[in-house]
């Protein structure tokens, strides 16, 4: 298994580069630039604004200088905020993580519990039921699903705020801040869950009904095993190796941030500075933001597969 690791490790290395390479020379062919975007600069001002930041050099200088300085973790320089974008990353992230954390450990929880019911009762009305909700959670537009849930708790109810993270004008702190905050979240928690739970249900019901049609699962039951066992002891754990890879993808999802709902809601999150940065041209803060999902997706990848090799008895790595 070491051996193993440190030869996916190595596989890393040159994944990171081509993706380094694809996503500068992408932006690079873009056209314009935060600077161009500003029509009260005068041409000498953009001129000097060009040398100072380094947009008059070649296109390929320039890469090597952007990689440089990624091996020592400096994702540039946004322009739009006027400081390091590892500094607006680390303001925005973190709020991007909670809600999204949050609606990861609901959507899987409630996707686990509904789909194992929903295959052990195949074609019942209750499996009738949860399809037809599944469906409408998948095809339902996540604006629609926000507006609509804004409208009826938060404006018709009065239950939760209909936006921000925190309440405008408080100065809360300690557990006070951390309740302001938390009903701040329940709404875009609320979407969030609503609109991942469909397809994950779907996915872990599907799973299930293959794996109860296997030949232990017809042993287990010759043995006399109780049908509870056999289902949540049995079936339940082999149906579940499949989801490893799933889950260890939900990584960079947990830091990507959510756009559409952080618009709808103003939440202060990546995904919404994100769509900022990309109607101000901000290349270097997308560059770097990209960067950083990209690291993530490569790391969950090598986690998925040692999580294989160590929960799955019948996977060999060599």
């Amino acid at each position: 298994m070491g051996r193993y690791i440190l030869k996916r490790l190595a596989y890393l290395i040159p994944t990171l580069i081509g993706a380094s390479i694809l996503i500068f020379f992408l932006y690079s062919l873009v056209p314009g630039n935060f600077i161009d975007g500003d029509p009260n600069l005068t041409a000498e001002r953009k001129a000097e604004l060009y040398a100072l930041y380094g947009f008059d050099q070649p296109t390929i200088v320039r890469y090597f200088i952007w990689m440089g300085n990624l091996l020592t973790g400096d994702l540039g320089f946004s322009l739009q905020f006027q400081r390091p974008v590892t500094e607006v990353l680390n303001n925005y992230i973190w709020s991007s993580f909670i809600v999204a954390f949050a609606s990861l450990f609901l959507t899987w929880a409630i996707a686990v519990v509904v789909g194992v019911i929903s295959a052990t009762k195949q074609y019942s009305l209750y499996d009738a039921v949860i399809t037809i909700l599944v469906f409408a959670a998948m095809a339902t537009p996540s604006f629609f699903l926000g507006l609509i849930v804004i409208k009826y708790f938060a404006v018709d109810l009065g239950w939760f705020p209909a936006g921000g993270m925190t309440t405008t004008g408080a100065d809360y702190t300690g557990w006070e801040h951390v309740k302001d905050v938390l009903e701040h979240m329940i709404l875009p928690v609320l979407v969030l869950t609503m609109l991942g739970i469909g397809g994950l249900t779907r996915y872990f019901r599907t799973n299930m009904l293959e794996v109860v049609k296997q030949d232990f699962v017809r042993t287990a039951r010759a043995k006399g095993l109780k049908e509870r066992v056999v289902i949540y002891k049995h079936a339940l754990r082999n149906a579940l190796l499949p989801a490893i890879t799933l889950f260890s993808f939900e990584l960079p999802a947990l830091f990507s941030g959510a756009i559409i709902t952080e618009q709808i809601f103003n939440w202060p999150g990546i995904g919404a500075i994100y769509m900022q940065a990309f109607t101000v041209r901000d290349y270097t803060l997308l560059m770097g933001f990209t960067m950083f999902i990209a690291v993530l997706t490569v790391i969950s990848n090598l986690i998925a597969d040692i999580l294989y090799g160590l929960a799955d008895p019948r996977v060999r790595v060599k």
